[in-house]
């Protein structure tokens, strides 16, 4: 099996400022692919720092891929040092420079001399375009080693990687006939620990897999991978223990690889046909920006009210004041008030409402941090109410709010 090291750069990613998102994307895509990852660098903009890196890189592994440092700025090193490592010069390539001009030219603004320093490459590289910025890639084979370099925006990176850089991929190292096969289990319920526990008989006897498990917001990832004889025999194992797991984890799994949620939960609303309304209290309408993040969203989503207030609660919901004055806002009466109320205003086929104490203030000795009410509702007069009780940060307990509202519109779609 080939053998990929991944290098992001940045001094932003070792502040902690920035969230390195581009070496998860880059390890799942890769070993999607069959190749091995067997180290991540993470380096500042420092020079030497990143030679030390990519010499690190091409010492261990047939693939050393990096992400960041291909701007026009000073600071923007990533090129110079790799191709000082890899032994190779670099010239001005005037198809590039046309491209920068034509780039700068659309948005009517001149272009810095600065930028002069993203056309320049090994006249024995490939160049990876760029659909969305100025900074082009790299794609470079030397001394039977392929060195790739791709930009740091993940929405740049992650566009060239896919169109650009992978099919190279898949030439160079002959990856059509995949001795693996991968897929991501996601499931919503149970905890790490648990899922950890239920799986034991599958953990122990793998026949041919590999697992692990990823806690993510909520969710448990559960990460499988088979290997096999070829490509037909890698996919039969992983279906094989994809539908062990299935049979032992059951309602509780949600979706596999890419899938989101919030996208599952939209695919069923718009298959059947139907609508959502929402009524947010502690979540603050962080379940309604999960939904409009869906492309299409508008198609089978009616709108969300975040009612923060009780007399926002009463004016816009219909909440009783009664029902406040003895209940209180957070309680399983208002919740269901709070639902019905919202499906009533909306029309929508069904609603979903929350209302909790997210902390860290707002608790009693009756009503602690975590204590969260989730109301959903239908047009056949029914109305399902949990309790949960949810510990963590304050926006811990919001996520784990709005995540365990739309599981509970799944399992009824």
């Amino acid at each position: 099996m080939y053998k990929a090291c991944i290098i992001s750069t940045g001094t932003e990613l070792m502040l902690g400022s920035t969230i390195d998102s581009n070496s998860l994307f880059l390890s799942q895509k890769l070993s999607a692919l069959g190749l091995r990852v067997i180290a991540r660098y993470t380096v500042g903009d420092n020079r030497e720092q990143i030679r030390s890196a990519f010499k690190n890189g091409l010492e261990d592994a047939d693939l050393v891929i990096a992400s960041g440092g291909l701007g026009p700025t000073r600071d923007d090193l990533t090129k110079e040092a790799a191709c000082e490592v890899a032994g190779c010069g670099m010239e001005l390539v005037e198809e590039e420079v046309v491209r920068l001009k034509e780039f700068f030219a659309r948005r009517k603004r001149d272009m810095p001399k600065e930028n002069l320093k993203q056309a320049m490459f090994p006249p024995e590289a490939i160049i990876l375009r760029n659909s969305i910025g100025t900074a082009p890639g790299m794609y470079l084979k030397k001394n039977a080693k392929v060195l790739v370099l791709l930009p740091g925006p993940p929405r740049e990176m992650e566009a060239m990687y896919l169109n650009e850089a992978e099919p190279l991929f898949k030439q160079d190292f002959a990856l059509d006939e995949q001795l693996t096969a991968g897929r991501t289990i996601k499931v919503i319920g149970p905890g790490e620990s648990q899922v950890d526990e239920m799986l034991l008989d599958v953990v122990n006897n793998p026949r041919g897999c590999s697992l692990a498990l990823l806690a993510r917001d909520g969710e448990v990832h559960i990460k499988v991978t088979a290997e096999g004889e070829n490509t037909q025999h890698s996919q039969q194992i992983l279906e094989a223990i994809t539908r062990r797991v299935e049979a032992v984890m059951g309602k509780y799994v949600f979706g596999y690889d890419e899938d989101t949620l919030a996208g599952v939960v939209g695919k069923l609303l718009s298959g059947s046909g139907k609508t959502l309304a929402l009524a947010e209290s502690c979540t603050g309408g962080l379940l309604a920006e999960m939904i409009t993040e869906i492309p299409g969203s508008s198609g089978y989503f009616w709108g969300s009210v975040t009612s923060y207030s009780n007399e926002s609660k009463v004016k816009l919901l219909g909440v009783k004041p009664e029902t406040l004055d003895r209940y209180g806002a957070v309680s399983r009466q208002t919740a269901g008030e709070m639902a019905r109320g919202i499906l009533e205003r909306s029309g929508a086929d069904f609603s979903l409402a929350i209302t909790g104490i997210a902390g860290p203030d707002g608790e009693t000795r009756d009503k602690p941090v975590g204590l969260v009410y989730i109301a959903e509702a239908d047009k056949k007069d029914r109305v399902i109410i949990k309790e949960m009780h949810f510990t963590g940060a304050r926006e811990a307990i919001r996520n784990l709010a709005a995540r365990t509202a739309l599981d509970l519109l799944r399992r009824e779609l």
